[in-house]
């Protein structure tokens, strides 16, 4: 399909971070999982619950235009999450591990900032307000998100890992 003008290109992005999302959901468990760290391990859930939620939103703002949701391969959030699952198997101290899946995440919480910092500046030139107030909605979390996962590695486990 030809991207013919912003919103083609809007459209193309939501079903991108759709994929990405929807990836993201299967994904969290086993970094929750991997982790050594109580706090991380909370994060990484509490932050599938809410990756659950941005499913919902995101299927909401498709419905939104009278679109069906749909998802295009989120490429970008596949290697990130094969990143992931490198680290997870490697061979390392358990601080060091969880200093690793931290970076982890990070990567993938700044692909979704990314992301959701141009759909909702699409979303708010296009003129579509209830869309670009749910994926704003969900831009504010993704930095908390991010935002925690710095303080646990700052306050905690960094500081472990140094060793």
């Amino acid at each position: 399909m030809k991207l013919q003008n912003l919103h083609d290109l809007f459209v193309d992005e939501l079903k991108d971070i759709y994929s990405a999302e929807k990836q993201l959901v299967k994904a969290l468990p086993k970094m929750a999982q991997a982790s050594s760290s109580q706090k991380l391990k909370d994060a990484f859930e509490k932050h599938l619950a809410q990756t659950k939620v941005h499913v919902e939103r995101i299927e909401s703002v498709f419905k939104s235009m009278d679109k069906k949701p749909t998802a295009k391969t989120c490429k970008a959030m596949e290697g990130l999450i094969e990143e992931g699952k490198e680290l997870i198997s490697e061979e390392a101290e358990e601080s060091t591990k969880d200093a690793g899946l931290i970076c982890a995440a990070q990567k993938v919480e700044h692909y979704e900032i990314a992301s959701y910092g141009c759909l909702v500046t699409f979303a708010n030139h296009l003129g579509l307000d209830k869309g670009a107030k749910i994926l704003q909605q969900t831009l504010e979390e993704e930095k908390e998100t991010d935002q925690l996962l710095t303080e646990i590695a700052e306050s905690e486990i960094n500081v472990q890992a140094e060793g």
